[in-house]
Parts: structure tokens; sequence; C-alpha cells
């Protein structure tokens, strides 16, 4: 029976590399990109739900500071 020889490690590594570089730019043709006005929309989205729940966050936390301090003092009395 005859030996199968594999090809040397340099060939083996780079051959994997230039694979891995064939194959990446195949799936990224297959992404559909989104439009420069669905990224601002997308954007804004963000920005105002981070704006929203981080003012509801600072609301809580006052909230909750007024309701501690108002116990500690009733209780310091």
């Amino acid at each position: 029976m005859a030996e199968v020889k594999k090809a040397n490690w340099f060939k083996r590594f780079f051959g994997g590399i230039a694979k891995y570089f064939r194959e990446l730019r195949s799936e990224l043709k297959k992404v559909v990109w989104p439009t420069p006005n669905q990224v601002a929309k997308n954007t804004l989205i963000v920005l105002s739900s981070a704006l929203i729940i981080g003012v509801f966050i600072w609301l809580f936390d006052y909230v909750a500071g007024q309701g501690i301090s108002a116990l500690i003092g009733a209780f310091n009395r």
C-alpha cells in the first residue's frame, strides 16, 4: 500500500489562510448592507432610547435616595 504524503506545514498553514479569506470574501458578497438613511434612523432610535432609559434610571435613583434619606432622618430623631 502506498503512503499518501502530506503537504509540508508551510503549504498547509498558508493554504488554510488563503482558504479562510476566499470564504470570507464569498460570505461578504452575501451581506445586505443598510442604506445611509437606515443607519441614520437606527442611530437616532438607539440614542433616544439610551437617553430615555438614562432619565428613568436617574429619576429612580433620585427618588430612592430621597426616600432613604427620609427614612434615615425619621429614625435619627
